[in-house]
């Protein structure tokens, strides 16, 4: 006896019923075609994932029970084949409030054009960027279906992260677990699946296929990396990440035992998984948006830099465009800098001198600043200046400017609200400035998209950052050494070490207390903050939810 499966590893579009409907429903024909007799879909496939406060919309609830029925109805002709969609469910909607209805995060398994299982989603996480305590009701019940003669228990997501619902299913006779998902990607987070589902087949001694979710959705991306175990827990296939595929896994049984059979993609390297994780976010935020590409400042240094080589990889070099805005202090270097860069990659490069604007401020505030000296007002009146042009060329042009930040600098400050904190997009915002700089090293080594090899100019890499808003300044002017400013945002602000842990580690009080305190008087600043992709466990956004006006000290 043989099965095969197929995951449907595909990128969604929160609210787009019809579109990820006619998704699922081309690749259940095309898989049916080659014979796949069970074929999984992510968690919340109807939908999308995540759909957050829509949930609470009873027409949004009432459009995906119409697309469920649609999917149901157009694969009826699919001989013996059953397919798993996930889905909002919270009873007849139509009549009564979504006040008092019980809202479940379901999966359905379809099969001859009818619902024949349904099973709710058991636990519900509320931790890092989930809410789903907010939305849905845990469900109680236990989902084991037969097809092709193998019985298959349902799981979503968090439930296989439990010991219960998996053991629920084996007790009710599921001789294979399949588990549909929607978890967003941070780096390492794909052998962190691996490794916890091993725990679930060695528990059960039940084979597993995870069927994952793949693409970019405001803050947060999927990167697919689907994958299934043999009963042993030995990986018996993984499929590609960061793009959709079909992923087709084949169950065999022998002697009354189920083996599983797929392709393996190799294990990926950290900065692969970066990189692919900031251009999926770019490409989709823009294109799901409806963006006709995008516009950045060039600076000639290494943020910006790492920036356009995402934007081009993600948008190809037709659809970025880039402006240099020289002020009194633009170093000769960082002009020849970024015009090369922008050589290399083919990309459109203006340049707009911002000294005029720049003294007409200072004459205009000049009777007003009488008596003072300069100091970081002019260094953020030139942040601001470049600000507004590049959100006049976006108005204009209708591109979205892209953001430079890293979050190294969000996190102490330094940077200008209404200045290079303005725009749409903020690409590396959840990438220290000791990755920015691995990242670009890793990017010019390697040529993933075919956009041009080595795209950053090695000076640009080497030489000390600046923000070149007085003469001869450079970051560690303002802030201790990255090495240091980002292991203590680390253990900090990721892992919620304490202060005195933290110096107990070996760090000087003075540094510690220092960060600790940028970090905690800036949350100003980050609240008005453009989104951007996050690829840590914790980046300032939905993991971050710390009060501006407070005066608790650790």
């Amino acid at each position: 006896m043989t099965l095969q499966i197929c995951v449907a590893q595909l990128n969604f579009v929160v609210g787009d019923m019809a579109g990820n409907a006619q998704k699922i429903i081309d690749a259940a024909r095309t898989a049916h075609a080659q014979g796949v007799r069970l074929l999984l879909t992510p968690e919340l496939s109807i939908c999308g994932y995540a759909a957050e406060d829509l949930f609470l919309r009873p027409a949004f609830i009432n459009a995906c029970d119409d697309a469920v029925k649609t999917v149901a109805r157009e694969l009826a002709g699919l001989s013996g084949m059953a397919v798993v969609v996930g889905h909002p469910t919270g009873g007849d909607l139509r009549t009564r409030s979504v006040a008092v209805q019980q809202r479940h995060n379901t999966a359905s398994v379809l099969q001859e054009g009818q619902v024949v299982a349904r099973y709710a989603k058991r636990e519900l996480p509320n931790y890092q960027v989930f809410d789903e305590r907010r939305y849905f009701t845990p469900g109680q019940g236990t989902c084991v279906f037969e097809v092709g003669g193998v019985k298959v228990g349902l799981l979503i997501c968090e439930d296989a992260w439990f010991e219960e619902p998996a053991r629920l299913a084996h007790a009710a006779g599921a001789e294979l677990l399949a588990v549909i998902n929607a978890s967003p990607f941070h780096v390492g987070k794909g052998y962190e699946r691996e490794a916890m589902m091993r725990e679930r087949v060695r528990a059960t001694g039940l084979p597993l296929v995870y069927a994952h979710l793949v693409g970019g959705q405001d803050e947060v991306v999927f990167e697919g990396h689907s994958f299934a175990l043999d009963a042993d827990a030995r990986v018996a296939g993984r499929a590609p990440s960061f793009r959709e595929n079909l992923f087709h896994v084949l169950v065999e049984r022998s002697q009354s035992a189920l083996h599983l059979k797929a392709s393996v993609e190799p294990e990926r390297t950290p900065e692969a998984d970066l990189w692919d994780a900031l251009v999926l976010g770019v490409r989709d935020y823009i294109g799901k948006n409806g963006f006709p590409g995008a516009l950045l400042g060039l600076s000639g240094g290494i943020d910006s830099a790492l920036v356009l080589a995402v934007a081009v990889d993600a948008l190809g070099k037709a659809n970025v465009r880039t402006v240099m805005m020289p002020s009194p202090y633009t170093a000769d270097i960082s002009w020849l800098d970024a015009r090369e860069m922008a050589a290399r990659l083919g990309v459109r490069y203006d340049e707009i001198s911002i000294s005029p604007e720049f003294e007409a401020f200072k004459a205009s505030l000049a009777p007003h600043f009488e008596g003072r000296a300069e100091d970081t007002t002019e260094e953020n009146i030139q942040a601001r200046i470049r600000g507004t042009l590049l959100m006049a060329l976006s108005n204009k042009l209708g591109a979205i400017v892209l953001t430079t930040g890293n979050k190294s600098e969000m996190a102490t400050g330094y940077c200008t609200l209404y200045g290079d904190m303005a725009g749409g997009f903020a690409v590396i915002k959840d990438l220290a400035k000791t990755t920015v700089f691995k990242l670009a090293r890793w990017r010019n080594a390697n040529d993933p998209y075919g956009t041009g090899a080595s795209p950053i100019p090695e000076r640009i890499i080497t030489r000390p950052p600046s923000a070149e808003l007085r003469p001869d300044q450079t970051d560690q002017d303002s802030l201790p050494p990255y090495e240091v400013l980002d292991a203590i945002l680390e253990r900090y602000m990721e892992n919620d070490q304490s202060v005195e842990d933290i110096i107990a580690a070996g760090f000087a009080r003075a540094d510690v207390e220092r960060v600790t305190r940028l970090i905690r008087v800036n949350e100003y600043k980050r609240r008005q903050a453009p989104l951007g992709i996050r690829v840590t466990h914790r980046s300032f956004g939905k993991d971050w939810r710390y009060p501006i006006t407070s005066k608790f000290r650790a």
